[in-house]
């Protein structure tokens, strides 16, 4: 039976009639931001390298390009000792970074990236089988809270955990509901941001469950769809050995592009043989938008990008279709990464402006 083919008119219609549906009004009002990544996260940096990494300047410059916000991620690993001691030099970083947002006029997200007992790529994740590593992981958020409660409620959110990978959902649904009951009893009215099983894929939306009456939650997505583009060439992903082309919009990667390269590269690539255009991605943000309207909860994307082996052209058309998209829909969103493959500055700190532009008008 041959596929329906959806025109861009039925989707668009399909998705304004969920817009139609009530929603609060945004309890954490954020539009445009952007990840500082590879600094309190996945990086070995330490001491005056890691301070230089990212200073007031950069966030200065952030404001200044018309970024809104900031979402910060943060490793266990960094923050505190394999004692469970929390490592002064590192909060004091997070702190002053606060600061910063404040002095410059931007809101931040403090986001609880890997843990000892969860790393969103390994194959074993002590987190959902072990009590003692989700008490670790509540000790890290009573800590957290121990530190930034007195940070105003309207500037300062705080992400629960990035890109949970449970087997079963509802064991991230029951670690969501104890870790929003720990954190309620320090702090009623902190934003939570609570993202979807299985790297805050908007496939699996419908299975999050969030704690009923509770409105200071942000609902959170990721979008690096199609993952072939997005993540051409990126060598830690099954597809780092394909070197052929790749498109936006229409046939991400065309059969032909595939013969004659060894079976075991074709054979990851094959998948990726569809045509993608704003209205497939269009299709893809259904499930996160009619669950958000449903529960009268704000809609968020954490992080979108592309990584900067994809053509250039193809990777600005594609940032902005997803831009349009989330923008219409009033879907905030922070870019991954501001100095990272990902990036909205070079290797040297320059600004890319193609991306900017494309970004911030």
């Amino acid at each position: 039976m041959k596929s329906k083919r959806w025109s861009v008119g039925m989707i668009l219609a399909g998705m304004a009639l969920i817009g139609s549906m009530a929603v609060a009004e945004p309890v954490f009002p954020v539009k445009r931001g952007t990840n500082i990544s590879h600094w309190l996260s996945q990086s070995s940096r330490r001491g005056a390298e890691r301070a230089q990494f990212f200073t007031e300047k950069d966030v200065q410059f952030l404001a200044g390009v018309g970024f809104d916000h900031l979402r910060i991620p943060i490793d266990e690993e960094q923050m505190w000792d394999e004692a469970g001691a929390m490592e002064p030099e590192a909060f004091a970083l997070l702190n002053s970074a606060l600061d910063w947002c404040e002095t410059h006029g931007l809101r931040a997200i403090v986001d609880l990236h890997i843990l000892r007992s969860h790393h969103f790529n390994d194959e074993k994740r002590p987190l959902w089988t072990e009590p003692a590593a989700q008490e670790r992981f509540f000790q890290c958020w009573r800590d957290l809270s121990s530190q930034l409660s007195k940070r105003s409620v309207d500037r300062v959110a705080y992400e629960l955990m990035n890109e949970p990978v449970a087997d079963d959902p509802n064991d991230w649904n029951r670690l969501v509901a104890k870790a929003v009951g720990e954190i309620r009893k320090l702090e009623p009215k902190r934003v939570l941001v609570i993202g979807s099983n299985r790297w805050q894929s908007t496939d699996t939306f419908d299975q999050l469950r969030v704690p009923a009456g509770d409105p200071n939650i942000m609902l959170s997505f990721h979008m690096y769809e199609p993952f072939a583009l997005t993540h051409h060439q990126a060598s830690w992903t099954g597809i780092r050995d394909y070197k052929g082309p790749v498109h936006y919009p229409g046939i991400t990667v065309r059969a032909e592009d595939l013969e004659g390269l060894p079976e075991a590269v074709g054979r990851a690539m094959r998948s990726h043989v569809r045509h993608v255009d704003q209205e497939w991605i269009a299709q893809r943000l259904e499930k996160p938008l009619q669950v958000a309207k449903s529960l009268g909860l704000q809609l968020y994307c954490g992080e979108w990008g592309c990584y900067n082996k994809a053509p250039e052209a193809d990777r600005l058309r594609w940032y902005r279709d997803v831009r349009a998209l989330f923008e219409e829909h009033g879907i905030g969103w922070t870019t991954w990464d501001y100095k990272g493959g990902f990036a909205v500055v070079d290797g040297q700190g320059r600004p890319y402006q193609a991306l900017i532009d494309t970004l911030l008008d």
